[in-house]
């Protein structure tokens, strides 16, 4: 997938947010490169190869546009061309940015194929299309699965359409998700994205649909090594997606946290570093003289305490000490030794 094992693989979600404009696509690419996101994702359809011309919007898709219309006349508008896929493919390259999209029918896949897309991202409406799933599984490419909406079982059939396909298990990732947009954080259930990872044993990811970064980056620290999360130009543009997404800043705060964590994860190896071997000489103690103790004194609660620095013999060996004779003089606050 050319993805470093320990590093998560930043998916910048433009969808349809480039409201059907390849300038403002293009100016979607250059943000995602600025952030620092790995890849830049788009989708792939065509309105009436996707909804019937009746469909009516999701709730969230009303809400908003603030208008009201069907899917199809929506889509219509948000749809990129042909040309304009092979355009922000050859721009994303320029910018050294993977180009990635999502499609949505049997077309999209033939065509995302000929355009040579390294990874095939499956979206959580698909999870029930088997034809679409084989269509994927044949191409035995990585494939990333978006599971929102779906129990465990469903999970299990689509996988098993995509081996039985031709892709084999190990270049497939789930990706937990919850369809809701935005999704409220008490539907969010992280735990799920682990469940999915014992279930079946492969790599997993969070599809975010939430407000905010916080929750990207709890993925990252349970085990995510793929996170695709929505961005836009300016949250207050017209169309469905804007208001669910990141602006380029946050975007970019989201990958530098997703960066921090990443590195601050570490080997899971208890042990102090070489700077904490500096800091425990001062910041642990010594047993000391609390009081003179002339040579040949026994040691006892009222003549030894305990103080920083720790260079000396560590307060573990107290009551080892207790009982035993001074072998030299002390001065108050001395470091004692045997």
């Amino acid at each position: 997938m050319g993805m470093n094992m320990n590093s998560t693989l930043i998916i910048a979600e433009a969808g349809v947010n480039h409201n059907g404009d390849i300038q403002l696509a293009k100016q979607l690419i250059d943000a995602a490169k600025t952030a620092g996101a790995d890849a830049v994702k788009f989708q792939t359809f065509k309105a009436e190869k996707l909804v019937t011309v009746t469909a009516k919007q999701a709730d969230y898709q009303t809400q908003n546009t603030g208008v009201s219309e069907s899917q199809f006349e929506m889509l219509k508008r948000l749809e990129l061309s042909d040309e304009a896929h092979l355009e922000l493919n050859e721009y994303a390259a320029l910018k050294s940015i993977q180009f990635l999209s999502s499609a949505f029918d049997l077309d999209g896949i033939a065509f995302l194929n000929r355009l040579g897309m390294p990874i095939f991202k499956i979206p959580s409406g698909e999870i029930t299309n088997f034809p679409y799933l084989r269509a994927i599984g044949a191409l035995t490419r990585p494939v990333i699965l978006s599971t929102g909406m779906a129990n465990l079982g469903e999970v299990e059939k689509a996988m098993d359409v995509l081996v039985e396909s031709g892709t084999l298990r190990e270049k497939i990732t789930l990706l937990h998700c919850t369809s809701d947009y935005p999704a409220p954080f008490e539907d969010v259930n992280l735990k799920a994205m682990v469940t999915l990872g014992h279930a079946f044993q492969v790599p997993v990811g969070y599809s975010d649909h939430t407000q905010g970064i916080e929750v990207s980056i709890a993925a990252v620290a349970m085990g995510a090594v793929v996170i695709e999360k929505h961005f836009t130009l300016d949250q207050s543009l017209p169309g469905p997606d804007h208001k669910a997404s990141l602006n380029p800043d946050e975007l970019s705060a989201l990958v530098r946290g997703i960066r921090n964590v990443e590195k601050a994860l570490g080997s899971g190896i208890k042990k102090a570093t070489p700077n904490e071997e500096n800091v425990s000489r001062l910041a642990r103690k010594s047993l000391v003289a609390a009081i003179p103790i002339p040579k040949g004194t026994l040691f006892s609660p009222e003549n030894v305490t305990v103080k920083r620095p720790g260079t000396g013999l560590p307060p573990a060996f107290y009551e080892h000490i207790l009982g035993s004779p001074a072998s030299k003089n002390f001065a108050p606050d001395d470091l004692i030794h045997l």
